[in-house]
């Protein structure tokens, strides 16, 4: 009898020794899955400002573009404006020293400095500086449109604004030989959270210049060959709004398009047709959230090969109240 409970002693305490082993081994298990989560996250964000400073740096390349024309006018006409003020100036004083007594060197100064040129000149200069300034002052207003780093919550705003601010940022893009062609319908103004709308507008229109600008017959989608539709590269954006209290922004390009497998998968994060090093497959996941999380909304894309890809995007009009307590918890926008 004695041996019989010395022997359930012993294997209690193997039992409770086990136990502790895999109670550890648990803890352990449980500590390397949070550590495989935090840093899960930390690449998560890691790879989101990736894609942010991906679009910022398109943004600041346009913006550099868009810029330099209008600092050149400014510049360039400077000189000029100088030089017609001197004369103006020289003719002035004479007129000051020697009218109406020293008339001949009045003329002799009228002729040198044509004065006629200076008067036709002047204005025209002065023109082209306002021009460029105008442009510049824009472009700004463009960028602060474009995101809006005092209006981070949702409010009602014109998304219609939001694309065009979004084509003058990707004009040196697309200026040279794409066409793009906006036909807006008479849409009211949406509760959004217009900085998120505008980079969805900006990965959607950046990739429809991407699919363009590949050579005529030699574009690659999904690695197959694909030739784009004859004609002028067009980009093609339209607004309306629907029936159920909602607005649509369609945007098409008439490029390769896709192979049915490519169309399959665009909204899948870390897919792309890029090169390597191109593009981080994140952009159209990130519209994705912005479109269906952040704002109730739907975004579907159809496309076949040759006859290019089309982007439909649905939105109401007003959010669900529950939207407006919270949505904002996670909000994958461009941070500048």
């Amino acid at each position: 009898m004695t041996d019989r409970i010395q022997e359930l002693e012993d294997r209690n305490r193997e039992l409770e020794q086990k136990v502790a082993q895999l109670t550890q081994q648990l803890t352990d298990q449980d500590k390397q899955l949070q550590d495989s989560l935090q840093e899960l996250h930390r690449l998560q964000q890691h790879l989101l400002q990736m894609e942010k400073m991906s679009m910022l740096g398109q943004m600041v390349s346009g913006i550099s573009h868009e810029i330099n024309n209008p600092i050149n006018f400014i510049y360039g006409n400077l000189p000029y404006v100088e030089e017609h003020v001197e004369d103006l100036f020289k003719v002035l004083e004479a007129y000051q020293e020697g009218y109406p007594d020293n008339a001949e060197a009045v003329e002799e100064i009228l002729e040198e400095v044509e004065l006629d040129y200076v008067l036709e000149d002047l204005p025209r200069i002065m023109g082209s500086l306002k021009v460029g300034a105008e442009r510049i002052r824009d472009l700004v207003l463009t960028l602060r449109n474009f995101y809006r780093l005092d209006e981070p919550d949702m409010k009602v705003a014109d998304i219609q604004e939001g694309l065009e601010s979004t084509l003058v940022l990707l004009n040196n893009r697309y200026k040279q030989n794409i066409e793009v062609v906006c036909e807006f319908g008479k849409l009211p103004k949406i509760e959004c959270y217009i900085n998120q709308l505008n980079q969805v507008f900006m990965n959607l229109i950046n990739n429809a210049i991407d699919a363009l600008e590949e050579p005529d017959n030699s574009a690659t989608a999904g690695g197959e060959k694909l030739e784009r539709q004859p004609g002028k590269r067009k980009i093609i954006i339209t607004t309306e709004a629907l029936e159920n209290n909602q607005v649509a922004i369609t945007i098409s390009d008439n490029g390769p398009g896709m192979s049915p497998d490519v169309e399959n998968r665009v909204f899948e994060p870390f897919f792309t047709t890029k090169a390597m090093g191109v593009g981080t497959g994140l952009g159209l996941s990130i519209s994705k959230k912005i479109i269906e999380e952040n704002h109730h909304g739907k975004i579907v894309c159809t496309s076949q090969p040759t006859q290019g890809s089309t982007f439909r995007i649905e939105l109401p009009v007003s959010q669900p109240k529950e939207a407006e307590e919270g949505a904002d918890s996670e909000k994958p926008a461009v941070q500048v």
